[in-house]
């Protein structure tokens, strides 16, 4: 509310001013009520002023406390003129009120100095304009105001300085606000009043010094003009906008502004319109003058045009330079690898090398947007060194990096290709933190006459298979295209299927030993295609993961799994499985509010969390983030959280320390020979020495044998899954147990 208030400030005090300037035309002339107002209305603005200061906080705060000064010395001129007049009854001129007078235009030509250094900066163009409304307005400055005066020998060579120092003053203040006015870029509310406030003093000014010479002026019929001057100079103080600079456009555009041109035609045409004036045509002296300063205006508007059109060109190189170049990298864009690769595509020798960089996004969610703008720059310039100094690098989108070579066998580019995975392989120092990044590099050749954008395609096509496979890097051929388009198609079918009812949940045991009890089931998505039979998980998996299909499968999943575990338990009570375990995805957990929606299926389903498991793969929680953060929700609902083919990742011991988990499920890579004596059964038995220690559960995965189920009981293992205790089935047999007991 408070901001809100000083916002409006200006208008209050501009109001206000206004009225009280309307007042003092009501009170009687030359008393000391009307010398009292008059002064009162100075004085409060030269306060304002500094309030203004104080209140917004400018980058040039000396500028406004120059321009408060001013007018305290102008209001000490008009009280030393009152005394001279009304007490001491004499009207010297000059007398010392002129001393405050003259002065008071020192601050003031100061202060505009250091604003419009600070507003308008160095910029030429507006100078130019400025200068040319100041020569033509000066003209008629010289013709009716400074030559009668110069030439008047009625007067004393001390009244004709003054006389003329007031109009020479008012003309440096012209040239200044002619440049406040005129200059290039966004003008602020400040200031417009600013200018409308020294023009107003200029009015009067020039007013008065005309008045004097041509008529007996007396009277206060020009007050008005010096009162609002005051009023708006505290009014542009009292703007918000007088904190910050005028906006400037990186590069100017001459603009057409209606008013300045016709402000500056005008001034052009000043000179020959006053030699028409027969009084003033016949002077020698005017006629010097005004040829001189119509010369001076011709050099002034050839400038003018040279900078516009040295200005142009300069713009049409930096707009050309701009449509090519990255912004972020300095390294060519999308448009500029284009256009080169076209050009080098004809020579049949033309081979394009993508670069994708992996965990970007993360990057950007996690450390922030300018750390994932330091990474890309480091990576782009590890790119550059790298590929050569004969290839052609581009940016071509936030996490991509293209290569092309114009001169290359399949051979050298390959080598080229193999030589940018140590663009990421080294961590990337950004603003304190070391940051991995990793990346998928895929190659296509120019042969075959493919246009650009297929090449590029290619390379894409390549790269992804690559991220997909972890090679170093690929490259394309023709059976990958086979290979999309039947991921493209099977993933417009996966979105028919799940509306279908295609998709299945079955349910594979988790028994514990020795009793060989199903404590828990895992739940496992099938495929029923109505044409093509079942479709393995491990096909159409992966591409609901690239889809984005996983979300909305892996949420009907556990709502279907969770359903089924209270329909067993209604049915079969203390026969029933303690706990239904579901598989999550990276992309579920990184959705925003997961661990929220999952406890609203609890609810519907009425399950007891503790009775929910999730498994997480080691990959999906590795890189911490949203992933991680929402397993500590889960943790905190109480649901069970299961760490899904333990020991095959690159730090899964690392995981133990920052991810909550309950469950290791120990990979099937590890069951497979642990009959054979040898590391497999050292590493398993070091697993189950983990789990124990840490106070975790254990499951073995892919026990098939009962020799595999007895080794692993004799290391201690009582959680083991596998096809000897079952397959995976809409409706187990939790009655059946194995032989372990029996052989």
């Amino acid at each position: 509310m408070r901001h809100v208030r000083a916002a409006h400030q200006w208008l209050w005090w501009t109001a206000g001013g206004a009225l009280a300037t309307g007042c003092y035309y009501l009170l009687p002339a030359d008393t000391v009520v009307s010398l009292a107002a008059y002064n009162t209305i100075g004085l409060l603005s030269a306060l304002a002023v500094l309030a203004g200061v104080r209140w917004h906080r400018p980058g040039r705060a000396v500028a406004w406390v120059l321009f408060s000064t001013g007018l305290i010395l102008s209001v000490c001129g008009d009280v030393a003129w009152w005394y001279l007049k009304n007490i001491l009854h004499v009207e010297p001129y000059p007398s010392v009120a002129d001393v405050f007078y003259l002065v008071s235009y020192l601050p003031l030509i100061g202060g505009l100095l250091l604003l419009l250094r600070w507003w308008r900066g160095g910029e030429s163009g507006g100078l130019i304009d400025a200068s040319m409304a100041a020569v033509g307005l000066s003209l008629v400055l010289w013709v009716f105001v400074l030559h009668p005066v110069a030439s008047d020998d009625s007067v004393s060579m001390l009244e004709r300085i003054v006389s003329t120092a007031y109009p020479a003053l008012d003309l440096l203040l012209l040239v200044m606000v002619a440049r406040l006015l005129t200059g290039g870029g966004a003008r602020t509310r400040s200031a417009d009043l600013l200018g409308v406030s020294m023009g107003l003093l200029l009015v009067a000014d020039v007013g008065f010094s005309v008045a004097s010479l041509h008529f007996d002026y007396e009277g206060r019929a020009l007050d008005w003009g010096w009162l609002l001057s005051y009023v708006l100079t505290a009014s542009a103080a009292l703007h918000p906008s007088m904190a910050a600079p005028a906006g400037r456009e990186s590069f100017e555009v001459p603009r057409s502004n209606r008013v300045r041109t016709v402000m500056l035609g005008g001034c052009a045409v000043l000179a020959p319109t006053l030699l028409f004036i027969p009084s003033i045509g016949a002077d020698t002296v005017n006629r010097t003058v005004i040829g001189a300063g119509a010369v001076v205006l011709f050099v002034l508007g050839m400038v003018r045009i040279v900078e516009i059109n040295g200005r142009v060109s300069r713009q049409a190189v930096e707009l050309q330079r701009l449509a090519m170049q990255d912004d972020l990298t300095g390294l060519g864009n999308r448009r500029y690898f284009y256009r080169a690769l076209g050009e080098a595509l004809p020579t049949d020798r033309a081979h394009v090398i993508l670069v994708g960089l992996s965990r970007l996004r993360d990057i950007n969610d996690e450390l922030g947007h300018a750390v994932g703008d330091q990474v890309i720059t480091e990576i782009g310039g590890r790119v550059r060194v790298l590929a050569g100094p004969e290839a052609t690098v581009a940016r071509l989108s936030g996490d991509e990096f293209a290569v092309l070579l114009t001169a290359a066998t399949a051979a050298q580019a390959d080598a080229v290709a193999a030589r940018l995975i140590r663009a990421v392989h080294d961590p990337v120092r950004a603003d304190g933190n070391e940051v991995l990044v990793g990346a998928g590099i895929g190659v296509a050749d120019g042969d075959s006459g493919a246009d650009a954008a297929e090449v590029l395609r290619r390379a894409g096509v390549a790269m992804c298979i690559a991220k997909q496979t972890g090679e170093a890097f690929r490259r394309w051929s023709p059976a990958f295209d086979e290979r999309s388009n039947e991921q493209v198609r099977l993933g417009a079918q996966m979105r028919h299927a799940l509306d279908a009812g295609q998709f299945h949940v079955v349910y594979q045991p988790i028994v514990a030993l020795p009793s060989q009890r199903t404590v828990a089931v895992e739940a496992l998505v099938r495929w029923q295609h109505p044409q093509r039979g079942p479709i393995s998980p491990g096909v159409f998996i992966p591409v609901a993961e690239r889809n984005g299909l996983i979300v909305e499968l892996g949420a009907w999943i556990l709502r279907t799994a969770c359903e089924q575990l209270v329909r067993w338990t209604a049915r079969l009570g203390p026969l029933a499985p303690d706990r239904v375990s579901v598989n999550v995805s990276a992309r579920q957990l990184a959705r925003p509010g997961f661990a929220a929606w999952v406890a609203a299926v609890l609810v519907d389903t009425g399950l007891p969390a503790y009775r929910l498991t999730v498994e997480v793969t080691e990959t999906a929680v590795f890189e911490g983030g949203p992933a991680v953060t929402a397993l500590h929700e889960l943790r905190t609902l109480g649901v069970r959280i299961a760490l899904d083919d333990f020991g095959t990742g690159h730090s899964s011991l690392g995981l133990l320390q920052t991810v909550p988990v309950d469950i290791l499920k120990i990979d099937k890579s590890f069951v497979d020979r642990i009959t054979e004596a040898g590391r497999h059964a050292v590493i398993a038995e070091a697993m189950i020495q983990v789990s124990h220690g840490l106070g975790l559960d254990a499951v073995a995965e892919g026990v098939e044998t009962a020799e595999q189920a007895q080794a692993l009981s004799r290391l201690g293992y009582r959680l083991l899954q596998g096809y000897y205790f079952g397959k995976p089935v809409p409706e187990p047999d939790f009655t059946a147990t194995g032989e372990l007991l029996t052989t």
